[in-house]
C-alpha cells in the first residue's frame, strides 16, 4: 500500500432530518475523485464517525467502496475505545476490499504504550490490512511513543503513521528513528516541515474543499523538491489552517464545502454549525487563499 500523496479525510452530509445523505456523500466523492487528491479516508474524525452508531459506519463504508470502485485507495477508519469494535470495523473493512485500515489509540481509556501494542496488534491480527497509525494524543489522551513503538516493531502491516501529536521533536524522532514507517503529517500547520524531513503523505481534512491547494503543496515539496515555492503555498494556506483551528474544525470543512457547492447539511449533535458571519468569513479565507496559490503555481483561480 502506498501512502504517497493527499489522503482526504470525507465528511458525511446529513439530511435534513439528521440521518446520513448517502446521495451527498456520493457526489462528496465523486468530487474528491476528479480533485486530484490521491486517496479517500472514510470513519475519521472530520467524518464525525464518534456520532455514528455502528450500522451507520459500516454503511458509510460500503457506500465508499460501491462508488470509489477502485479508483482510489480506501482507508477505512477503525477508532473505538474498545479492541472489540475497533476489531469488528477493521474486519468489515477487510470484508468489503478497503485497501487500508486507519487505527488510533482508543479514546477515553488512557492505556499504557504496551496497551496500545496490544491494541494495535489485535487489530491486525484480525483484518491483516495494511495499517495507517493515527498518533493524537490532544483528543485520545494518550500518545504513540518508543515503548509503543519497540512493541510493535516488524509488523509488516503497519506502514505508515499520521502524526498530529504537534510535537516537532516527534516529528524528528519518527523520521529519524522510524523510517520503515511512512511518515503522513496530520498537523496541517506543519505540513512544509513533514515535508522537509522526508513525510510524502498528508492527511488533511481542509482538501474536501480546497483539494487542489493542497495537492500544489505535495507536488512542490515532493514531487518538485521545490521548497521556495512551497513556502510560498504553505504562507498562503496558513489563515485557513488558522481559522480551522478556531475550536470549531468539523463545523468549519462542513461550511468549506458548502461554500464550494456541496450538499453537506448540519453537523451532528453536541455540534453545532458555524454562524452565517464565520461562514462569510471561512468563504473569504477561501478566495484569498485559492488567488495567492494560484499566483505562486502560475494559473489563473477559477471565478
Amino acid at each position: 500500500m502506498n501512502f504517497d500523496g493527499i489522503f482526504t479525510p470525507a465528511i458525511t452530509p446529513l439530511a435534513a432530518d439528521g440521518s446520513i445523505d448517502f446521495a451527498a456523500f456520493d457526489a462528496v466523492l465523486e468530487h474528491l475523485i476528479a480533485s486530484g487528491i490521491h486517496g479517500i479516508i472514510i470513519g475519521g474524525s472530520t467524518g464525525e464517525y464518534y456520532a455514528h452508531t455502528a450500522e451507520e459506519r459500516r454503511a458509510l463504508a460500503e457506500r465508499a467502496q460501491a462508488v470509489i470502485g477502485g479508483r482510489l485507495p480506501l482507508v477505512v477508519g477503525t477508532g473505538a475505545t474498545r479492541t472489540e469494535d475497533a476489531v469488528a470495523y477493521a474486519v468489515h473493512a477487510k470484508e468489503i476490499g478497503a485497501d487500508a485500515i486507519l487505527v488510533t489509540t482508543p479514546p477515553y481509556a488512557l492505556p499504557t504504550e504496551q496497551e496500545i501494542a496490544h491494541h494495535v496488534l489485535t487489530i491486525d491480527k484480525a483484518a491483516d490490512l495494511p495499517i495507517m497509525l493515527y498518533n493524537y494524543p490532544a483528543r485520545m489522551g494518550v500518545s504513540m511513543g518508543d515503548e509503543f513503538f519497540r512493541a510493535i516493531k516488524g509488523t509488516k502491516n503497519i506502514m505508515a503513521i499520521k502524526e498530529s501529536s504537534g510535537d516537532t521533536l516527534r516529528l524528528h524522532a519518527l523520521a529519524s528513528q522510524y523510517p520503515e514507517i511512512q511518515l503522513s503529517c496530520g498537523w496541517d500547520d506543519q505540513a512544509l516541515e513533514f515535508f522537509a524531513w522526508g513525510a510524502r503523505s498528508w492527511v488533511c481534512a481542509g482538501s474536501n474543499f480546497v483539494p487542489g491547494e493542497h495537492v500544489a503543496l505535495y507536488e512542490a515539496c515532493v514531487l518538485e523538491k521545490d521548497f521556495a515555492k512551497g513556502r510560498a503555498i504553505m504562507s498562503a494556506m496558513l489563515p485557513l489552517m488558522d481559522f480551522l483551528e478556531n475550536g470549531k474544525f468539523v463545523q468549519s470543512i462542513k461550511a468549506g464545502c458548502e461554500i464550494i457547492g456541496l450538499e453537506t447539511g448540519s453537523v451532528r449533535a453536541p455540534l453545532l454549525p458555524l454562524e452565517a458571519d464565520e461562514k462569510r468569513g471561512l468563504a473569504a479565507v477561501i478566495a484569498e487563499l485559492k488567488a495567492k496559490v494560484a499566483a505562486a503555481v502560475g494559473e489563473t483561480v477559477d471565478a
